[in-house]
């Protein structure tokens, strides 16, 4: 419970300080970033609580135009097919059918890093963050069912532990898209009508199936990953759903237990 409450006061405090000094016009939010005066300034997003256990907050306005339109430039034609890692291996399967990369660490993309370790309370250190990484789904593509924390000690000794947080961004939505929703079937849905009314949950779904966040550009779900003994919490099992029609791109953040070894993150730019 402290750190759920100190989880929000930081975000709504950092929020509401980053709003009061923020004053870029709508116009001046579609240009390009100018990386030879660039300066980090964190966007007036807004935390909205869906579960508190697991704890999942959805998030308004993460990650701002000019940053998301930098990171589509940024990873322009780097994406491969996604792995997905199983047992001792990184595999291709049919379960995960969507292109991937990672972002190189330049000022913007640290930008983006120090916020999502700010929202977690400030004493998340920037070691333990992976390096951020995008995920692109076009017509029939998804991700099937699956836990972002790992079983196999493979995948967590030597390497920072497990995975203690999520963060899943949407870096871009094409207009026409239909489906690619974010699903959590072993979450309570929302009892209130806002939800569906301000285009976060999919309502269509039935209940029974959870609960379906809906792709919009600049949102974002947090949720934490780990149970307190440090198991795995089976209740944030989530999918990518099939994109009917469009495509979208989204972003993970990564959170582990420990500092990741050196090399892993890759050199600033």
């Amino acid at each position: 419970m402290a750190l759920l409450k100190s989880l929000l006061l930081t975000a709504l405090s950092a929020s509401t300080l980053i709003a009061v000094s923020t004053s870029n016009t709508e116009d001046d939010s579609h240009r390009p970033i100018d990386l030879n005066n660039y300066v980090c300034e964190h966007p007036p997003y807004k935390v909205l609580m869906v579960s508190k256990s697991p704890l999942v907050i959805y998030i308004k306005d993460f990650i701002t135009p000019p940053e998301r339109a930098h990171l589509l430039n940024l990873t322009e034609k780097t994406f491969t097919r996604s792995g997905v890692t199983r047992g001792n291996s990184k595999s291709h399967l049919s379960v995960r059918t969507s292109q991937s990369t990672t972002a190189p660490r330049d000022a913007v993309v640290r930008c983006i890093e120090s916020r999502a370790l700010a929202f977690q309370g400030y004493d998340t250190p920037e070691t333990h963050l992976e390096p951020l990484q995008l995920v692109k789904y076009g017509p029939s593509e998804r991700y099937h069912f699956h836990t972002d924390w790992f079983t196999s000690s493979s995948h967590t000794q030597g390497l920072g532990g497990n995975r203690v947080s999520s963060f899943f961004a949407y870096v871009h939505v094409a207009n026409d898209t239909m489906g690619g929703g974010t699903n959590f079937p072993r979450l309570d849905a929302p009892a209130n009508d806002k939800w569906c009314q301000e285009g976060i949950i999919d309502c269509d779904e039935e209940w029974e199936n959870g609960v379906t966040f809906r792709p919009v550009e600049g949102n974002a779900i947090y949720w934490e990953n780990l149970l307190p003994d440090g198991r795995g919490d089976e209740r944030t099992l989530h999918a990518g759903l099939p994109v009917l029609s469009g495509g979208k791109v989204g972003m993970n953040i990564w959170t582990r237990q420990e500092p990741l070894p050196e090399g892993i993150k890759g050199d600033d730019l």
